[in-house]
């Protein structure tokens, strides 16, 4: 029953995606500096692709910098890919490796499987957050305070941002294969899949995230959102025209899904998250998003994510199919549990 409803599912979205498709094909027109449909909207279809080694927040080192010259640019994209490389020694100069595989380092995924881009974002801007100016996400709430504070004496994995799992029970959404921080909503790059592909209708937009494969399909000045007692893992969405742009504005989270900033903190209550897109021109995609979350943050804060086109088509991201980790997790736990139920006879 599972593999037959998870196969409707996924035939629903392949219907949905394909009939944007055909409506996007009978309204292509001649390529302009502004791209638009056959019923005069801006054309934001295509595939976007968001690698930067831009960080979210300012770099400590580069506080009150809000841009880099082109010679800084080069020089930090340089150091930085240096220093993500997973296949060099870098601990000495704040790295993330201690030792490279070839010489007995345990390294989850060498560098050949990454692909978190090796350059800054074309402003140049030392952050992706361009509100608070400082670059930095805002102060925590006291309430989100004593979470991170609690979270701290957990200990947390420094990669991810989030409590380090002590079980099974501690995997989180990403590692499931339910939902992944880099589609969020909102999107921000990763280390690698750093893709999203956008189709159109007059009623309809569905953004399709190359990780976890996610879809939203979301009505364009269609119905109100739903109830306050429908929580969603990705939220309720709708979508608007603000001249060039379209908002999109999400309501109704669970709370469950992975974040951006500090994964976790999210109350999911009264967090609400406005995206907005914009063509810049035939090759660029603006994405800007402002998260408010009173819960968690004493203001709300914005960033903006410069995207360019990609000719090529995304492939689908099996991740369940090949998720054998959570399966060795698993019986390792049983085996533990096995053995310890062995020891109390």
């Amino acid at each position: 029953m599972t593999l037959c409803l998870k196969s409707l599912r996924v035939g629903a979205i392949a219907v949905v995606i394909i009939g944007l498709w055909i409506g996007a094909a009978k309204g292509q027109t001649p390529e302009s500096d502004s791209p638009r449909t056959s019923w005069g909207a801006p054309d934001l279809q295509g595939v976007w692709d968001f690698r930067t080694i831009t960080p979210l927040e300012r770099p400590e080192d580069l506080t009150g910098q809000e841009f880099l010259t082109a010679e800084e640019a080069s020089a930090y994209a340089e150091g930085q890919s240096r220093r993500l490389n997973r296949d060099l020694i870098d601990s000495a100069q704040g790295g993330l490796n201690y030792a490279p595989e070839a010489d007995g380092g345990v390294v989850p995924y060498n560098e050949f499987w990454y692909d978190r881009g090796t350059s800054v974002i074309s402003s140049r801007r030392t952050s992706l957050i361009i509100d608070p100016p400082d670059g930095r996400l805002p102060t925590l709430t006291p309430e989100a305070q004593r979470s991170a504070d609690a979270q701290r004496e957990i200990g947390r994995d420094e990669q991810r941002g989030r409590p380090l799992a002590n079980s099974y029970e501690d995997r989180g959404p990403s590692d499931r294969c339910i939902q992944h921080s880099k589609a969020g909503p909102p999107i921000n790059p990763g280390a690698y899949n750093n893709n999203m592909q956008l189709f159109q209708t007059p009623g309809h937009i569905a953004i399709l995230n190359e990780q976890i494969h996610s879809v939203r399909v979301i009505p364009v000045d269609g119905p109100a959102h739903l109830g306050g007692q429908i929580r969603l893992w990705m939220g309720d969405s709708r979508a608007h025209w603000d001249g060039e742009t379209l908002v999109v504005e999400t309501t109704n989270f669970s709370g469950k899904h992975e974040q951006v900033g500090r994964p976790g903190l999210s109350s999911g209550e009264r967090l609400s998250l406005t995206e907005r897109f914009t063509r810049q021109d035939a090759e660029t995609l603006v994405y800007e998003y402002t998260v408010t979350d009173p819960a968690t943050w004493v203001k709300p804060w914005t960033a903006q994510v410069p995207m360019k086109k990609n000719p090529e088509l995304l492939y689908e991201y099996a991740c369940h199919e090949g998720n054998y980790s959570i399966a060795t997790i698993l019986r390792g736990a049983r085996l533990e549990e096995k053995a310890a139920g062995e020891a109390a006879r």
